[in-house]
């Protein structure tokens, strides 16, 4: 008799089980992004075939043959259930197509705008993290007092300020009149300023609210108050007990804040003409460039996914409670 194959270990433990459900759940948001999107794109007032010549020859320069030609060649003329199944086989096998506008090739102008967003994103992030976590904790010494209050202002109003009003008003300010700061552009380590800063102010008074709150709120457990009974010194009490146990609640905090932070780099990517996703599926959208609106709709889902995906990581990897209960998608 053979001796029986061996099987390969299975990965077990809780990272394991968020990489496998948060694997189906992508799988799913693919599907469904793509399949809505594809509905809305044909939905979409006008003449699609004219909107893409348009931005191939100019308006001046479009015919109704030349709109006839490009609805041929697109194949837009076929039956939109053979369209839909076109683009989810294409979807499945990695094609994206190319630009009906440039050109190009959709996966190398999706992988710069994607590393643009991902860059923007990141950065508004750590600043808004750094200094909320900072002011949080900070108000949080003395719940009441002068700069709990300040603090509680200061989350108000980032609260009720619009980006887009924001960075409007930090253009005039430091681009308009001082001219210390660049309105636009990208590839200086300057122009990044004013967009991750007009994304981080909203994020940063969240981040404090949440912050304060929750120091307060695990200071006056009973694990934090038998430690101090047992004699360990209060710097210890705060990055053992007090510290960590705050850092499970802004991670996951992070997971909750990642469609508010999406929607804002649209926005902002707009106002500042930054080159990453939002600014790519305004004009995909403007331009009718079907392949464009359709793999940057579905690359905004993955990144959710994906940003969901590494704070349940980080949230298991720092959690000291023994984590038994299952991942919620």
């Amino acid at each position: 008799m053979g001796t029986p194959s061996a099987r390969l270990p299975i990965p077990s433990g809780p990272a394991a089980r968020i990489l496998r459900q948060r694997t189906v759940q992508a799988v799913a948001v693919v599907l469904l992004v793509s399949t809505a999107c594809f509905a809305i794109v044909q939905n979409l007032p006008g003449d699609i075939a004219f909107r893409i010549a348009a931005g191939r020859y100019g308006y001046d320069q479009v015919t109704a043959a030349s709109a006839d030609s490009v609805r041929a060649e697109l194949g837009l003329d076929r039956p939109v259930w053979q369209q839909l199944i076109d683009w989810l086989t294409d979807l499945l096998t990695f094609n994206l197509g190319t630009s009906l506008v440039t050109g190009g090739s959709v996966a190398g102008e999706l992988a710069f705008y994607l590393s643009s967003s991902i860059q923007l994103a990141a950065v508004a992030l750590a600043i808004a993290f750094v200094a909320g976590a900072t002011a949080g904790a900070l108000a949080a010494t003395r719940p009441g007092g002068v700069l709990d209050r300040v603090t509680n202002l200061w989350v108000s109003g980032a609260r009720a300020l619009p980006p887009f009003l924001l960075g409007l008003v930090l253009i005039l300010v430091f681009s308009v009149h001082l001219g210390v700061l660049p309105a636009a552009g990208h590839g200086e380590a300057t122009n990044i300023v004013l967009p991750a800063v007009t994304l981080a102010v909203g994020l940063s008074g969240l981040f404090a609210r949440v912050t304060r709150d929750t120091v307060v709120q695990v200071r006056e457990s009973g694990y934090v108050h038998f430690a101090y009974t047992k004699g360990l010194n209060g710097r210890l009490v705060f990055f053992r007990h007090i510290l960590r146990n705050t850092g499970v609640t802004l991670i996951a905090y992070v997971g909750v804040q990642v469609l508010i932070l999406i929607e804002g780099v649209v926005i902002v990517e707009s106002l500042f003409a930054w080159p990453g996703l939002g600014h790519a599926l305004v004009h995909a959208i403007f331009w009718r460039d079907i392949p464009m609106i359709q793999a940057t709709a579905v690359a905004l889902a993955l990144l959710v996914v994906v940003l969901n995906t590494a704070v349940d990581l980080g949230s298991a990897a720092i959690d000291p409670r023994p984590r038994r209960r299952e991942v919620v998608l």
